[in-house]
């Protein structure tokens, strides 16, 4: 998959607060999304959006200003909105962030998309709905359904990112789990230390040593930790 911030660009349609703006930048830095597009904002790029933004000005000086959400949409290839409820009047998918996370994820062609967020206050119109190839909807609360407008564009961001490569770099960077002759290495020392202190006189013994076993293979230790369980068992059996 393409680099988020070249695939995903996040358009804003009127926002009314300069806080959000400047929330909706913070979150889509922490996403990797760096394409900010304001339609029609009566929200200014100013002290308080930089305030909120923490660390994303960069996407604030970058931002691109639109006149309308058309103008906005037309370098790209497909167009996501959101929205808080279904609308029987339009006949578009709809769907939720996660799944829609996941699926871009494996498409062989990335297409150029943006993802679109209404105003605070009513969210986008049907004919700013009747723009958009698929609708996204995020499951809350029905007793609370709406989101503040930057917690929203974080919770879509989010789930793309987690869908992306950037995350999954990050979880393969961890270190890989002990052979299982290191795991066998660790339990010879854990028994060289239950010798010591007596224990394995216990009739019980066999059956502990056994149990401790099979924790340490469900564990998933990584060798670096074995090596500190060992450390710790050389020190313990001389101190003994």
């Amino acid at each position: 998959m393409a680099q988020l911030s070249d695939r995903f660009a996040v358009v804003l349609v009127r926002p009314t607060e300069s806080g959000n703006v400047g929330a909706t930048a913070r979150a889509m830095a922490n996403c990797g999304l760096s394409r900010l597009v304001l339609v029609e904002p009566t929200a200014p790029i100013d002290r308080v959006a930089r305030a909120f933004a923490v660390g994303a000005g960069r996407v604030l000086d970058e931002a691109t200003l639109a006149p309308s959400l058309s103008a906005a949409l037309a370098p790209f290839q497909h167009v996501v909105g959101t929205t808080t409820t279904r609308n029987r009047q339009l006949d578009i998918p709809i769907g939720e962030p996660r799944a829609f996370a996941e699926r871009v994820a494996r498409e062989p062609e990335p297409l150029a998309t943006a993802l679109v967020f209404g105003p605070e206050r009513t969210g986008l119109n049907n004919d700013e709905l009747s723009l958009c190839s698929e609708l996204l909807q995020i499951p809350t609360a029905p007793e609370q359904p709406s989101l503040n407008l930057s917690q929203a564009v974080l919770l879509v961001a989010h789930a793309l990112y987690l869908a992306s490569p950037e995350a999954t770099s990050i979880t393969s960077a961890t270190e890989p789990p002990a052979t299982t002759a290191e795991i066998e290495g660790l339990f010879g020392h854990v028994r060289e230390v239950l010798e010591g202190v007596g224990f394995t006189r216990d009739d019980t013994a066999a059956g502990v040593l056994r149990d401790r076993r099979q924790l340490g293979a469900r564990a998933g230790l990584t060798g670096r930790e074995v090596q500190i369980l060992r450390g710790i068992c050389r020190r313990t059996l001389r101190r003994l």
